[in-house]
């Protein structure tokens, strides 16, 4: 893991110097950011294969830095955020964080969330990253080459756009996903006011890949602003 690149931006230096200490135990390399501003200077300086965020931070916040990384870039994000309140975790994750830990952490929990986000990613030889050959989360499983879906080990068939959002949702479990993201994504266009597009190829989604469409257990939900994909906390 030597070649594994990280950067920790964190106004807080205990923090920072923790998940260093006990990520160079991985045998990864990490540099540390002290404010927004430094991260998005180290970022565009160095090649980097993670990066865990802080929301609340000087000169530019983590929401900021992560909303600058995802235009750039689709390298893992972390958020750690010290309030424990759905709307800033859904916030993050809106923008474009791939997952959260809330403050305070166990540090134990933080090195097996790099772990799982970076097993999702395969790492080049000129130091660069690309997402893996088959993806996987939970009961769900997607060859990117042959586009074969198996859920619950059964493979099922889908359509064109079916594909496309599912590739998206397993992409970034845990993010969630405006209806305009989606539409932007699926159908390579501008977001229309028109939810019923979004919202049909969701149902015919959640027909195809869930056990019970009416009570979903990966694409849930988030009233007034879009969807996630998620699964047991246990897992990422």
């Amino acid at each position: 893991m030597e070649n594994i690149r990280i950067l920790v931006a964190d106004d807080e230096e205990e923090i920072c110097h923790l998940i260093k200490a006990y990520l160079e135990r991985e045998r990864y390399k990490v540099d540390i950011a002290r404010d927004g501003e430094e991260a998005l200077t180290l970022f565009h300086q160095h090649t980097y294969h993670l990066v865990i965020l802080d929301i609340m931070m000087p000169q530019k916040d983590g929401i900021e830095v992560c909303q600058v990384l995802r235009k750039e870039t689709n390298v893992p994000i972390l958020m750690l955020t010290a309030k424990d309140h759905e709307s800033d975790k859904i916030l993050g994750l809106s923008f474009g964080a791939d997952y959260y830990i809330t403050k305070p952490f166990s540090i134990y929990e933080v090195v097996a969330c790099v772990k799982a986000l970076l097993r999702r990613f395969i790492v080049l030889g000129n130091n660069t990253i690309k997402q893996r050959s088959v993806m996987k989360y939970k009961n769900i499983e997607m060859d990117l080459t042959t586009y074969k879906v198996r859920v619950f080990g059964k493979e099922v068939t889908l359509a064109a756009k079916e594909l496309k959002l599912l590739k998206l949702f397993l992409s970034h479990p845990e993010r969630v996903f405006t209806k305009a993201q989606l539409f932007k994504e699926g159908w390579g266009e501008e977001y229309i006011e028109d939810d019923n597009t979004v919202m049909v190829h969701i149902r015919k989604l959640r027909k195809k890949i869930e056990k019970d469409p009416s009570d979903p257990l990966f694409i849930q939900t988030v009233w007034g602003i879009g969807y996630r994909f998620q699964g047991e906390k246990d897992e990422i």
